[in-house]
């Protein structure tokens, strides 16, 4: 990609003009500083700064052919046809039981679990589709059952043995928020993030499913790897803090790039607090975006 050049007033604002008009945050972002600027005296011989800016290359490289781990794929997506329902009820009967599932009791006895009103609610609830975490009331969490980490756990390790990673160390612990964090510490851990997270994301995903599949209620599980959830944390805020800034000095709708839930949250956390600008999303999954807009009646 060719390099753009941006002039400012400041080398911070040259920066941030830059990450504007290229759609990427402070990680991807690529620059070569042709003049620092400098305020002169009494603004005589001020100078603007001037930087050229593009976004990183990436690099693609050649990803070994992986063999997916034999999984019970039941535990990921539930079945379609009648029959294989009723089948998948009746082998994972006794899981169920051992991780605090009710039995049916002999009065509803013969009557099906999704004709009944508070499960096709739940089934509705998880068809629809995915909006920003911080626009929903997300249930509350239930206790993490002990069959339910060991089930995680295992999906986990069988994921990460197809991919040659089998060395892996696995450390999983229920934070204040009383989710299941799941940590892996290893060598090339790079590959298990993928670009923007998006492996980390995908396989997350996954791990959930298994956890709610386990036990009633509602479980959370959170994967990292080498502190990268709070690394891109930290620029997600920074780059909110840079937009705000900016939208307050042009005063022009500034729209990010398109972002997961998890990220989108960050932003609108980072920029709650500041009376000047408002955010909101817009657009579908998966190109759903945050717009930081001037709050002009203030």
């Amino acid at each position: 990609m060719e390099f753009i050049t941006v002039t400012a007033k400041t080398l911070d604002d040259a920066i941030t003009e830059a990450l504007v008009q290229l759609g990427v945050t402070s990680d991807q972002l690529d620059y070569q500083i042709i003049e620092k600027g400098s305020a002169g005296f009494l603004g005589i011989g001020m100078k603007q700064a001037v930087i050229k800016a593009r976004r990183k290359e990436e690099v693609k490289e050649e990803e070994p052919e992986i063999e997916l781990p034999k999984v019970d794929i039941s535990l990921v997506k539930e079945p379609v046809k009648k029959e294989a329902r009723k089948e998948y009820k009746r082998e994972k009967e006794g899981t169920r039981k051992e991780c605090g599932r009710k039995e049916d009791s002999k009065k509803d006895h013969g009557k099906k679990d999704y004709v009944k009103k508070e499960p096709k609610k739940k089934s509705a609830a998880k068809e629809q589709p995915v909006t920003d975490i911080s626009e929903r009331k997300e249930e509350p969490l239930a206790k993490v059952e002990d069959c339910t980490i060991e089930a995680c756990e295992k999906f986990v390790r069988d994921v990460l043995t197809a991919m040659d990673m089998a060395d892996v160390k696995i450390t999983s612990v229920i934070d204040e928020e009383g989710a299941l964090s799941i940590d892996m510490e290893g060598s090339n851990m790079g590959i298990l993030i993928g670009k923007r997270g998006q492996t980390l994301d995908s396989l997350q995903y996954l791990t959930n499913r298994v956890a709610n599949k386990m036990q009633e209620g509602y479980v959370r599980v959170k994967l990292d790897t080498e502190d990268y959830r709070r690394r891109r944390k930290e620029t997600l805020e920074n780059l909110a803090r840079n937009i705000a800034s900016k939208v307050k000095r042009s005063r022009r709708t500034v729209p990010l790039e398109p972002m997961n839930p998890y990220e989108r949250r960050i932003i609108h956390s980072a920029l709650q607090s500041d009376p000047a600008v408002s955010t909101h999303s817009e657009g579908e999954e998966p190109y759903r975006r945050v717009v930081v807009t001037l709050v002009r009646n203030r």
